[in-house]
């Protein structure tokens, strides 16, 4: 349905519905700015949340549960959410609330002119009425004085006593006034003709097309409110498939939770090592008193084995296990802890290595980048030599200079922790040589590799396969040197159980250090093989040695890697 026609003379109506129009749009803006502020105040909220959550420690301090990583991920997931929160506020913000704005501006100018067309037109229709009404009163007025006149002159033309002259100019007047009237009709008719021609002109052409022009404009701004509801939604829809990829993520962060796992990290993080206190021994300090027959006590040690005995009660031996134990208990209190120095001598050997060769791997390989940009500036110093053009070589020289200096700091950096390492070494080398030299007197069985082979670090390989029991080797005699194994023994703490073992074949442990074994036996293992073809074991009794590997067939625990596990 067309304005023009249907609504003609509804000009004011039309421009109160036109205004109530841009003000709905710009109603619609303002929410749509509130809401892209509600979404910005959201997403820096919950990034606010994350930052304060997330942890402050350096990488290596972190705990390493499940729990607390997955929670480290929900936070990763839910800063990425809050990423696609801004993303909907900035789509929002520009393809909204700033078209809306923009088009605000275009819409309420095209209606000013619009209604400005149509107020002129209104204005020349109402000039030409006007010009036409006052013809009309002329001509009113004219034809009535004209019929006075005409009164007069019939009144005088009959009046016998009216002189000539009076008649005369009655008359004259009479033609007048006519004459006028018939000019003012003229006038009138003429008038009359034009405003109907403007006012057709105004209801069928000028009014119906500006009407026509604000309904287009109208009807195009119900046309973009719509546009931008569809942009309003599309903007939360382009963003949901990422949505759901950080709720999965949440979800899938959940499923990583792993209450065995963070149980097992409990044990590897505060496990000490040592074992349950034994029972202590009882100490009788009265049997140096002398008793009488009237106490009616009945000493069970004869006098003379009490004055033999007259020595101080025995102390418990500093090299008995139980000893060893109580010596260092912290079972009730924390360990104390040794500060941390440049080589690592404050933790326990096998740590020590470990801590060293991650740092000279972490040197070799800055060591590295430094000698690839050694390379890279003499390449480019040989092409600016054959093409000065390009630049000049003396320039790199300082940067060449730089690096070769680096080098040579990394270089010391590295020897001196080869020679800390070599140092932590040495001690397992030199048992190592003595070993090798006590094996020989031990043949391996058939069918299994060489000492040298024995040691892996896949935990997949955790159980040996004895070999045929058709034809057991005949262990030879070891001899180590008889202080060979002292140093093993001398921490007073005991080693944890990392695994079990079968005898295959009985072994005599003649030499200090071994261990005697009966076939079939089930020892303990508290020490791995490291390559020199003995692994050291405990019986159940405590007595603890080492054993031919080839002697064995060992099953690792779970969570047991590596020969001691410090805490």
């Amino acid at each position: 349905m067309s304005w023009g026609t249907e609504l003609w003379d509804q000009f004011d109506n039309l421009d109160k519905h036109t205004q109530w129009g841009i003000d709905f749009l710009e109603r619609y803006s303002k929410f749509v700015k509130e809401r892209l502020d509600i979404e910005q105040t959201y997403a820096k909220q919950l990034r606010n949340l994350v930052k304060k959550y997330c942890p402050k420690r350096p990488k290596d301090e972190e705990p390493r549960f499940t729990s607390c990583l997955s929670f480290y991920s929900v936070l990763n997931e839910l800063n990425d959410y809050a990423g696609q929160r801004e993303v909907v506020a900035e789509e929002m913000n520009h393809k909204v609330y700033g078209e809306l704005m923009r088009y605000s501006q275009d819409i309420k100018a095209e209606r000013k002119h619009h209604l400005q067309e149509g107020r002129k037109a209104q204005q020349f229709l109402d000039h030409c009425w006007k010009q036409m009404d006052s013809s009309k009163k002329k001509f009113e007025r004219d034809c009535k004085e004209a019929e006075k006149s005409q009164i007069s002159y019939d009144r005088l033309d009959n009046d016998i006593n009216a002189t000539k002259s009076e008649v005369e100019k009655a008359k004259a007047q009479f033609y007048l006034r006519t004459h006028m009237a018939d000019e003012s009709k003229n006038e009138y008719a003429a008038q009359l003709q034009n405003f109907n021609a403007e006012q057709w002109k105004h209801f069928n052409n000028s009014i119906p097309h500006i009407f026509k022009n604000l309904q287009d404009m109208d009807q195009r701004r119900t046309v973009k409110l719509g546009e931008t509801y569809r942009s309003f939604a599309e903007s939360e829809r382009r963003v949901i498939p990422i949505v759901s990829k950080c709720l999965e993520g949440m979800v899938s962060a959940a499923k990583a939770v792993d209450d065995r796992r963070d149980s097992g990290i409990v044990v590897e993080s505060f496990k000490s090592g040592f074992d349950p206190p034994g029972d202590f021994p009882f100490e009788d300090f009265s049997q140096h008193l002398s008793r009488t027959g009237s106490d009616g006590t009945i000493s069970s040690t004869p006098k003379g084995e009490r004055e033999r005995e007259g020595a101080p009660a025995p102390r418990s031996d500093p090299k008995h296990p139980m000893s060893r134990t109580k010596n260092k208990l912290w079972l009730f209190g924390k360990k104390p802890k040794a500060p941390s120095l440049e080589d690592f001598s404050h933790l326990p050997p096998e740590q020590r290595r470990k801590r060293l060769q991650q740092r000279i791997d972490e040197l070799s390989k800055e060591l590295q980048k430094e000698m690839d940009q050694r390379d890279a500036l003499n390449k480019m110093k040989d092409v600016y030599e054959k093409n000065p053009q390009m630049g000049d070589p003396s320039s790199l020289q300082p940067k060449i200079s730089e690096t070769m200096c680096n080098m040579e700091k990394l270089r010391s950096e590295i020897h001196k922790n080869e020679t800390w390492l070599s140092e932590v070494e040495g001690k397992q080398s030199s048992r190592g040589d003595r070993r090798h030299s006590a094996d020989n007197h031990h043949p391996a069985p058939q069918g299994r590799e060489s000492p040298e082979g024995s040691y892996t670090d896949d935990t997949s390989q955790e159980v040996h396969k004895p070999p045929q029991r058709s034809t057991p080797p005949q262990p030879g005699q070891p001899n180590p040197d008889p202080h060979e194994f002292d140093d093993e023994f001398d921490d007073d703490d005991p080693l944890p159980v990392i695994g079990h073992c079968k005898a295959l074949y009985s072994f005599n442990g003649q030499n200090e250090g071994t261990l005697v074994m009966a076939e079939d036996e089930i020892l303990y293992i508290i020490e791995e093989d490291k390559g020199d073809g003995w692994t050291r074991a405990r019986k159940q009794g405590g007595e603890e040695g080492y054993v031919p590997t080839s002697y064995v067939e060992i099953t690792m625990e779970k969570n047991s890697k590596g020969a001691v596990t410090y805490i």
